[in-house]
């Protein structure tokens, strides 16, 4: 090629990247654009949970603080959507599934990889406190409808395995998983019900220029931006925007990074992604992730809702419902309080001319106050405001009711009273179980977007942790156990999901209580095992404790050693080993299913413990 068809090819180039970065940027304005009303909503959600309960949509389409209509009114707001917030978010707190891998089958390959996945999410959950992640992105539903989880595969991750030509560290890379605002991410179609109806997903947000060098080595000019939904203060959940032309938010120095997804499909089999900032294209490529249900290559996003709403991609939440509510309360309230003040402040009638306006307007008729009025004029007197109406606290109640019935949350859950004449431990327990039920549409979106951030990060494993890698857990009684495993030890498709909610230790302890009262942890001979001892004692948290374990565990945990052995060469037996515990042992092996070339090692060291003492 000449260099003159290299300058052709290069300038065609060029335009041809211009045009990405039009296109990008067009597509991203036109989103802005359709989604701004719902972004309002948003805001307005988050003005009313922060307490700034005096402001509205006005017809600019911007959040506007309500004038009052006389200065002397009361313009207090009495918050109940916050406490109702910290309920159910406690209450979700509660329930949160942990993720757990159940086997395919009860082989040997299936269990090892079971306990090799839940190992892994495990470690995943306490390295990047997946549980503060989760917190956040329910705080984000509750209080905007919607929230997303992003899941990818962070390079600089993990532990130094070698340095780089440069002598740069090079780092094995590692999962991370981050909570993410509905304002960062833009569909293309409102009016998709999921995640798996859209067919191209925008992530923009205003970063720093400094992070957009370092992660992609790209010099960009920052610039002043003024945009709510862009800035990170809509990514930091509970900010109290204030309410004044001159105070806008704004950040300096930033420019919008957009990352535009789109689906694969037959003239595209592997996705694309293009990165834009400012006018720039840092990248553009095909999807980066295999992470689809069967090894495709999907977006690296879960969805998570407070209330679905039909037609419509984002959710509703409790907020939405409670804002009216909230409007005619703190009406109720602050003319309530109004009356009052009139009732005990008073207002007085005065003559013209009787007496000094001035100095009684600012005195007022005070205890002891020696009034002086003109001779043959009328005394000043208080009016007569009457009694407090009984229509005001009768319409106080029934909003504080409709609240009940518009949250969720009934007085138990929110007030810690108990309004009904049940006294019994039983039924208190049946009134809590009521409001987690009525909550069951939001927990079953937690739950749903647990596990799917479970099978992508496994998903990811599967697809870079190509080198052995070490994995160190606290396993059971508190022993370190050392997981070495490689991309094909883990199996995201032929493995099944499930979540269990994590229990308190007092909820733990008061259930395994009950099962040994009931005698169902007891043998056939009506006593419990050295095994099932142990176990209840490492449940009950005395697992550690140096005299409280038997030296049957020892024994059992031998013999598991023993069964990894026999999988590639023979285990010799001991003398002092306990035999019916390690024949036990093996035998339950044997029964998980075993290689069959293995099989007969197996059948010598059972008869090598049948031998020297066992049954």
């Amino acid at each position: 090629m000449t260099k003159k068809e290299e300058k052709l090819e290069r300038a065609r180039e060029e335009r041809r990247r211009k045009e990405v970065v039009q296109s990008v940027r067009a597509d991203f304005e036109k989103r802005q654009a359709e989604r701004r009303h719902v972004e309002r909503g948003w805001q307005l959600n988050m003005q009313f949970a922060a307490g700034n309960q005096f402001c509205d949509v006005g017809p600019a389409g911007e959040i506007e603080e309500e004038d009052a209509a006389f200065y002397w009114q009361s313009r207090r707001a009495f918050n109940h959507i916050a406490p109702t917030l910290d309920t159910r978010m406690a209450r979700l707190a509660k329930v949160r599934p942990s993720l757990n891998v159940r086997a395919f089958s009860d082989s040997a390959d299936d269990m090892k990889t079971a306990r090799l996945c839940s190992a892994i999410l495990t470690a995943v959950k306490n390295r990047i406190d997946l549980d503060k992640v989760i917190s956040r992105a329910t705080l984000w539903s509750e209080t905007c409808g919607t929230s997303f989880y992003k899941v990818v595969w962070d390079g600089r991750g993990g532990k130094i395995i070698g340095t780089d030509a440069e002598g740069k560290p090079v780092k094995e890379g590692d999962v991370n998983v981050v909570a993410l605002s509905p304002f960062e991410v833009y569909p293309d179609s409102l009016a998709a019900e999921d995640l798996e109806a859209v067919k191209s997903l925008i992530h923009a947000k205003a970063v720093p220029v400094s992070e957009i060098y370092e992660k992609f080595g790209v010099e960009i000019p920052g610039r002043r931006i003024e945009d709510f939904a862009l800035l990170p203060y809509a990514s930091a959940g509970g900010w109290k925007r204030p309410i004044d032309g001159d105070s806008r938010p704004a950040a300096e120095d930033r420019e919008v990074l957009i990352e535009r997804y789109t689906r694969p499909t037959a003239a595209c089999p592997e996705g694309k992604l293009e990165i834009v900032a400012g006018d720039v294209l840092l990248y553009e490529g095909p999807l980066p992730y295999l992470n689809g249900d069967r090894g495709e290559r999907t977006f690296p996003f879960v969805r998570q809702t407070c209330i679905e709403v039909a037609g419509s991609f984002y959710g509703s939440s409790v907020v939405d419902r409670m804002i009216p509510l909230q409007r005619a309360y703190n009406a109720v309230r602050n003319r309530k309080h109004e009356f009052l003040n009139r009732l005990t402040a008073g207002v007085i009638a005065v003559e013209d001319g009787s007496v000094d306006a001035e100095e009684l307007e600012e005195d007022g008729l005070c205890p002891g106050k020696v009034l002086v009025y003109r001779q043959g004029a009328t005394p000043p007197a208080f009016l007569d405001c009457g009694s407090l109406p009984a229509e005001f606290a009768q319409e106080e109640e029934r909003l504080s009711e409709e609240f009940i019935l518009v949250s969720g949350m009934s007085q138990i859950s929110r007030n810690s009273a108990n309004p009904t004449n049940v006294t019994s431990a039983t039924g208190l327990q049946l009134l809590i179980d009521q409001d987690t039920n009525r909550m069951h549409g939001s927990v079953e979106s937690v739950e749903r977007a647990v596990k799917e951030a479970g099978k992508q990060i496994l998903h990811l494993y599967k697809q870079f942790a190509a080198a052995k890698r070490l994995l160190r857990m606290t396993g059971t009684g508190g022993e370190t156990e050392l997981f070495y495993f490689s991309a094909s030890d883990v199996a995201a498709d032929d493995v099944t999901f499930g979540t269990e909610y994590d229990r308190t230790p007092s909820e733990r302890r008061e259930e395994i209580l009950a099962l040994l009262e009931a005698g169902l942890l007891k043998g056939a001979d009506g006593t419990l095992t050295d095994e099932v001892r142990n176990k209840v004692l490492d449940a009950l948290g005395f697992g550690t404790f140096e005299n409280a374990r038997d030296i049957s565990a020892l024994h059992i945990r031998k013999a598991e050693q023993e069964n990894v052995t026999m999988l590639t060469e023979d285990a010799e037996t001991d003398d002092y080993d306990d035999h019916s515990l390690h024949i036990a042992e093996h035998t339950r092996a044997l029964l998980s299913g075993v290689p069959a070339e293995a099989k007969e090692r197996y059948m010598r060291h059972l008869e090598s413990h049948r031998r020297k003492g066992g049954n």
